[in-house]
């Protein structure tokens, strides 16, 4: 079950980063919703490895084939089967690593509890089993909009480094975004950063940073008022991504500052329904949403894998040293923001099937 998520649009992935494919098995979809394999390749050509100087040069296309669930580009509403081809592996790069912990990867662990692992590419601790999760969302989007058609959902570098983007939540476009490489809304920024990471991996080193996140015109009453609260379940699906070490809603840590006078986000009447006059609840409250823009960001280690010498032991136990090879990301930040945002995708659609079934919409 470790591989599985969501309740009513319920998914599971598979695959090694060096094996023959990764894919999905998506469950709970409903039936005729619109869906070409073309609105899934959208998706995983965001994520893909290669697509920018700035990346991993791993030349994988991600070409997605749709095996089951789909028939004359509806779905039918039994489980949805998608698998990608593994094309560009290089195991030779690996072979050090078989015997030798990467530092702060997952090596040891991943021994720790299996006694085994895969070695080339880091299996399924690489982000490339984040193709699943995008491929499923590129399903829960469609699924979505034929819900709530204006609900939207886009995410953006805020932070590499120590480099900020001045961005705003309320209005950055998809255009914007993806109008650079870094995919930030802040054309002066992405410049600096762009560099940044380029001078960093020259110097065979690595580099994290924040991803910002916003689900506008989500409806109020999504969430469960326990164990399942929005932000809650948000906050699993970030943190489940690869290198992700922090998780903020809202005013998030800096709220912490504040008083209750200073905090709260008063209520106001405007067009005849419920709104708020500020968000630092960052549009959920009690664990349910409010109606208001959903805020969060998470914040993304650096690479562990990096070109420069580090201590480290082996796994018959002695004490070492390790220099990374092969292809990795100086910084994932820019390949996370599909990965986020697609990630978010799945928790509203799950959150919006369990609410239209308890409650309807």
């Amino acid at each position: 079950m470790s591989s599985s998520f969501g309740q009513l649009f319920r998914i599971h992935t598979f695959g090694e980063s060096h094996g023959g494919g990764v894919g999905v098995i998506i469950d709970g979809c409903p039936p005729r919703v619109p869906l070409s394999v073309e609105d899934i390749q959208r998706e995983l050509d965001r994520r893909r490895p290669g697509q920018s100087e700035i990346v991993t040069p791993r030349d994988e296309a991600d070409s997605a084939t749709i095996l089951s669930g789909v028939q004359d580009g509806i779905t039918l509403g039994t489980p949805i089967a998608v698998v990608v081809a593994n094309k560009d592996q290089r195991p030779g790069s690996y072979d050090e690593m078989a015997v030798k912990y990467r530092p702060s990867h997952a090596d040891y662990t991943y021994d720790a509890k299996y006694g085994v692992r895969s070695i080339s590419g880091g299996g399924r601790a690489s982000a490339r089993e984040t193709i699943g999760r995008v491929a499923a969302a590129a399903v829960a989007r469609k699924v979505i909009a034929s819900l709530v058609p204006e609900l939207e959902i886009l995410a953006w570098v805020s932070r590499i480094h120590d480099i900020e983007a001045r961005v705003d939540a309320s209005s950055v476009t998809l255009d914007q975004i993806e109008s650079n490489i870094v995919r930030t809304g802040d054309p002066e920024a992405a410049e600096r950063m762009i560099e940044r990471i380029k001078q960093v991996r020259s110097e065979g080193n690595s580099i994290g940073g924040v991803v910002e996140c916003v689900v506008r015109h989500c409806p109020p009453g999504l969430g469960e008022p326990v164990f399942d609260k929005l932000e809650a379940e948000l906050a699993r699906a970030m943190m489940s991504l690869p290198a992700t070490k922090g998780f903020e809603i809202g005013s998030g840590f800096a709220g912490t500052y504040m008083t209750g006078s200073e905090h709260n986000d008063p209520f106001r009447i405007v067009d005849g329904r419920v709104r708020t006059t500020s968000n630092r609840s960052g549009g959920i409250q009690g664990g349910i949403s409010n109606g208001e823009d959903i805020v969060f960001r998470v914040g993304f280690k650096p690479t562990a894998t990096i070109m420069t010498h580090q201590d480290t032991v082996t796994s018959g136990g002695e004490n070492t040293e390790l220099k990374g090879k092969g292809r990795h990301d100086a910084c994932v930040l820019p390949r996370a923001v599909p990965m986020v945002d697609n990630m978010a995708a799945l928790v509203i659609c799950d959150h919006l099937l369990r609410q239209r079934g308890q409650c309807g919409l």
